[in-house]
């Protein structure tokens, strides 16, 4: 269960840290800017024309290291997961150790195993 939900918040921070890493500009994007490219519309922008980029920079390196710490965990947990097999296969091992179950009051002692009390025993003639 635990392993089943920290593999889904990896998938949702392998998403984020995706997009967020589209989403920054490039370095060059900036010298471009600097000769009159790209409509001069960064001034505007919530966090102004740095402040936006120091925010996706610190979102980035958090989903980053979550992105790693969770990787750990999720090969810690590996080794505990056990193989879950079919539901077919599931079925049929029911059925054998119910079968074996119903068969187990009727089963005869096994050769060299122990008798039951005030049962004769064979014992060999030596010569």
């Amino acid at each position: 269960m635990l392993y089943n939900i920290i593999l889904v918040l990896h998938v949702i921070v392998a998403v984020a840290l995706v997009v967020l890493v589209l989403l920054q500009q490039g370095k060059g994007a900036d010298a471009g800017a600097a000769f009159g490219g790209g409509g001069g519309g960064a001034s505007g922008t919530m966090f102004g024309a740095q402040g936006a980029a120091n925010f996706l920079t610190r979102t980035t390196a958090v989903l980053a290291t979550l992105f790693f710490l969770l990787s750990l965990a999720l090969f810690r947990l590996a080794g505990d997961v056990t193989k879950s097999e079919s539901l077919v296969d599931q079925a049929e091992q029911q059925q054998q150790q119910e079968s074996s179950q119903e068969r187990s009051g009727d089963v005869p002692v096994a050769p060299g195993g122990e008798p039951e009390q005030g049962a004769p025993v064979d014992v060999p003639k030596s010569e």
